[in-house]
């Protein structure tokens, strides 16, 4: 008994220098000098008259295409349906300044891991409604298509509940995450099931990097039941895949069926029903959580390593 005292100041300082370290890292996250400005696009599209429809063009050139006539414009301008779409856009979004701190914070992280990273142009639109595509960075711009950040129950919205779950403005930052991380990591060089789970596995592992204060559910998108799920049958999910030998099964049928979103996982038994989609990735974000506990390996080296080379290096053990 004699040395519980010891022991618990020693675990005392274990957790302040814990603390103090990661604070000493988001201090210096904050410090960073980075401004976001946002240029609300659709705004402008809206507010426009059609007979200023050529200003608006020479101000936004990328935003209209050659080869459509100005009457696919001023049509739009005008169409009841998109302007009422716009209406809805602006309740929810008429001052984005909140949205635009979370999005300065986001980059400073991102500056801050990947220093050669411009600060980007930033947009919003109004579009298509193509949830494949919420988010498009590249070329140094962000747009970022706001009619799907309305909320899952929003009248406007026709799409299966496994989809419209992530039309939340909770998930804007995690889409943007992962519109940036596709021009970082190296995508599979093969294409066995491992490869895709590892990819998925690192494009989630840089946003527990990149969003440190948001939940595991909602990086991977998922409702907290859904990842309860997960943490519940962890053991179970890699028994099935080890016994079936679908990790190096080159069978594109597994995609769908373990990585991309999906109503639940495809493992042709009882529990289907129960599980959520994308199961595969939640897995391949465990095992690159391993690795990094159990190597000393630069982020660039992780972004880099082949899928086989980390698993076999990451020690990965489900929880049972």
């Amino acid at each position: 008994m004699k040395y519980l005292p010891c022991l618990v100041m020693a675990f005392c300082f274990f957790a302040f220098f814990s603390c103090d370290k990661k604070s000493k890292t988001e201090k210096t996250i904050e410090s960073i000098p980075l401004t976001i400005k946002v240029d609300r696009f659709d705004k402008a599209f809206f507010k426009t008259p059609p007979s200023d429809l050529p200003k608006l063009k020479v101000k936004y050139p990328f935003f209209f295409p050659p080869g459509n006539d100005d009457a696919v414009w001023t049509d739009k301008m005008q169409n009841p349906q998109w302007r009422e779409l716009y209406t809805e856009v602006e309740k929810k979004y008429s001052d984005f300044e909140t949205e635009t701190s979370k999005i300065e914070i986001l980059f400073k992280h991102i500056k801050y891991y990947f220093p050669e990273t411009k600060t980007p142009e930033v947009f919003t639109v109004i579009s298509e409604m193509d949830y494949q595509n919420k988010i498009i960075y590249a070329n140094n711009m962000l747009i970022i298509s706001l009619e799907l950040y309305l909320g899952k129950d929003h009248r406007f919205y026709e799409f299966p509940d496994y989809i419209k779950q992530n039309f939340e403005s909770s998930q804007l930052l995690p889409d943007i995450v992962n519109s940036f991380t596709s021009q970082k990591i190296m995508p599979p060089t093969n294409t066995t099931l491992l490869s895709q789970m590892i990819y998925a596995g690192k494009q989630l592992y840089l946003k527990d990097l990149l969003l440190p204060e948001y939940t595991d559910a909602d990086k991977m998108g998922y409702k907290p039941e859904q990842l309860l799920w997960c943490e519940e049958n962890e053991s179970y999910m890699w028994r099935y895949f080890i016994e079936r030998k679908l990790l190096y099964d080159t069978d594109q049928k597994l995609i769908p069926r373990f990585i991309n979103p999906a109503p639940f996982s495809k493992f042709y038994l009882e529990i289907d029903n129960d599980s959520p989609g994308r199961v595969g990735s939640w897995i391949g974000w465990q095992i690159v959580r391993s690795f990094m506990e159990n190597n000393d390996a630069s982020l660039q080296q992780l972004l880099k390593m082949e899928a086989k080379e980390l698993f076999e290096k990451s020690k990965y053990k489900p929880k049972k």
